[in-house]
Parts: C-alpha cells; sequence; structure tokens
C-alpha cells in the first residue's frame, strides 16, 4: 500500500511524529511531505492520506499549513481516505485542544475525502475542541500531547497505525 504523509511542523514535535509513524507502518510505502516543501497537489496521486498539524496558540492553524491552506481547494479528494493526527497542549490551551485538526478535517470533507482514524478521547482532560465528533467520544484523528502526555506517544502512535491500516485496507 502506497500512502502520502503530509505535515507541518514548526517545533519539530510534528516532524517528529510524522516520522514514527513512517516507521511504525514500514511494511507500508510511506511518502513525506513537508507542507514548507513539496505542494498538496501531490496528494492527487494517493489513495490513501495521512496529514498532521500542531494547533498553534489559540486554536490557530500552524503557519506552514497556513500557507497552504488555499491549495486544500484545488484538491479533488473523492475517493481518498484520509486519517489526521494532531498535536496539542491540553493544560496551556485547553479550550482549543487541537483545534487545527477540527479545522482541516472539516476542510477535506468539503473536498470529498473518506476520513478515518477517529480516535478516542479517554485519556485526555482539556475543556474544548474543535476535532471532536458530532457525539464528543472522538477526535476526528490521533490526538497527541507532547507537552504533557509525551510518554503516552508510542503507546498511541502504534495502536493508531495499525487501527488505520485496517481502515485503509477496507478501501
Amino acid at each position: 500500500m502506497k500512502i502520502a504523509l503530509f505535515y507541518g511542523s514548526t517545533t519539530g514535535n510534528t516532524e517528529d511524529v510524522a516520522e514514527r509513524i513512517e516507521r511504525t507502518l514500514v511494511e507500508d510505502q510511506i511518502d513525506l511531505y513537508d507542507v514548507a516543501e513539496a505542494p498538496l497537489l501531490h496528494a492527487n496521486d494517493y489513495d490513501q492520506i495521512i496529514m498532521g498539524i500542531p494547533t498553534w496558540d489559540y486554536g490557530e492553524v500552524q503557519s506552514e499549513w497556513e500557507d497552504v491552506w488555499a491549495e486544500l481547494d484545488s484538491l479533488d479528494l473523492s475517493g481518498k481516505r484520509i486519517a489526521l493526527f494532531g498535536l496539542g497542549d491540553q493544560v496551556g490551551y485547553g479550550d482549543w485542544f487541537v483545534d487545527a485538526m477540527g479545522l482541516l478535517h472539516d476542510r477535506l470533507v468539503e473536498r470529498g475525502a473518506e476520513l478515518v482514524g477517529y480516535w478516542p478521547v479517554e485519556g485526555y482532560e482539556f475543556s474544548a475542541s474543535k476535532a471532536l465528533t458530532p457525539d464528543a467520544d472522538h477526535f476526528v484523528g490521533l490526538a497527541l500531547d507532547e507537552d504533557c502526555q509525551h510518554e503516552q506517544t508510542g503507546d498511541r502512535v502504534e495502536r493508531w497505525c495499525e487501527q488505520i491500516r485496517g481502515e485503509f485496507e477496507r478501501g
């Protein structure tokens, strides 16, 4: 299975997680794309896509993603399965935890994508998030907190990769 993984990273945390996902999905072919260097149009060449986005400040889209946000409108994502992961700080920014992932999710759904990889909210402590499913039982992708729950990242990535591999294969 060939999978594209797009990410934007200011501090390096999202890049580190993207590389961890690449290592975890080693039996699949992963093509890593930093959105600061590669156009999102590469997404048109894949049926399975992973996108990673950190939330910046008070629920804002990270700057590299902000720079390519308009490119999302040029993508035909019909029939493509996309899994998201987002980074945030649930303690320092608990009112906006992984909001950028929710904003990206909504934009991709508008473009016709089928989103997979929803992740349970159990084990997190935050006040609000735009990245919740309507029932508020799941995030719209894997939520990670490298500031307050770094020790849980490895296990969460492992379990999520197993989950999305199955969801991609059912396509």
